[in-house]
């Protein structure tokens, strides 16, 4: 299959390819940052990354075939919003939100939150200037009247940690960047044996996001993952999920080279093609659906050309 180039590159995005994967229609990015330095960035906030709108995302979109958006509050802003929901409503019905809160936030404030959206809280316990260990509990029982979900970042000591208590927590969890754990650690660190767990359990989604930053060489299409991926994909496929981690902070902030986001769609489809034939579409379509609340897609819906 020819891969068409884009005539301008897509900012934060090595190369210019298409990805040689055609996707289903429908399909879901669902781990995305956006950056204006009209939004102060939090104190203490360790990555600072230039400008990225939702106009510069689009222009990704375009490139991989992807319709739909789910934007999360980074580390940068603290527990401030505002600048992923400026995204948020600039991307339209195809997007959703997973904010950053303290606790504090009243009824009307979440309330206000959902209308534009948001679908779950993340608590990043390693780059996030906001929350601690401690808040895991409290952070759940204060959304969970809105059905919203708990996403959840962390190094894989703490994991293991906590066993007791996220299987406490009344909401589902979300698990990003593959759960933090090291293509070395799949099968030997406790910390991915929990997450098996909790993913058989239907307690947990994990998000197959920043293979790069997991990866020792920091490469998407690392064959060092597929055992990590593929671990998740046969523990519980109707609970993965899959984000690009578009700008790709970490990058930008000088600790490896920007990664080619159609190579992460093709690393992807070489996953899924071992979970079976319709796996592609579960992590891109329907299990994306299910947790944010987009509209099913029709099996019959054509795939995006590319």
């Amino acid at each position: 299959m020819t891969r068409d180039c884009l005539a301008t590159p897509v900012p934060f995005s090595q190369g210019t390819a298409a990805p040689r994967t055609a996707l289903p229609a429908g399909g879901c990015d669902c781990h995305v940052h956006v950056y204006d330095q009209r939004y102060p960035a939090a104190p203490g906030a360790k990555l600072l990354p230039p400008d990225a709108s939702a106009s510069d995302y689009r222009a990704l979109q375009q490139r991989l075939g992807t319709e739909r958006t789910v934007l999360v509050t980074p580390s940068t802003y603290g527990a401030d919003n505002r600048c992923m929901l400026q995204g948020l409503a600039a991307l339209g019905e195809q997007a959703r939100g997973v904010a950053v809160i303290d606790g504090s936030e009243s009824d009307a404030q979440l309330q206000a939150l959902h209308d534009a959206g948001v679908r779950g809280v993340r608590l990043n316990l390693s780059l996030g200037v906001t929350g601690s260990v401690d808040s895991i509990l409290p952070l759940a029982r204060r959304i969970a009247p809105w059905g919203w979900h708990l996403q959840l970042l962390m190094a894989p000591n703490v994991l293991a940690s906590l066993g007791d208590v996220l299987r406490s927590v009344p909401v589902p969890l979300v698990f990003d960047h593959l759960g933090r754990i090291a293509p070395a650690q799949a099968g030997q660190h406790p910390a991915h044996a929990l997450l098996l767990q909790l993913l058989g359990e239907g307690r947990a989604w994990v998000k197959l996001s920043g293979g790069y930053i997991v990866s020792p060489p920091h490469a998407v299409d690392d064959p060092a993952l597929d055992a990590l991926a593929a671990s998740y994909l046969r523990a519980a496929p109707e609970r993965v999920l899959w984000g690009s981690d578009w700008p790709h902070a970490t990058a930008s902030a000088g600790l490896h080279p920007l990664p080619d986001d159609a190579l992460q769609i093709d690393t992807l489809a070489r996953w899924c093609d071992q979970a079976g034939a319709d796996a592609l579409r579960r992590v891109l379509v329907t299990n994306p659906a299910e947790l944010y609340g987009f509209a099913p897609v029709s099996t019959s819906s054509t795939p995006i050309p590319v």
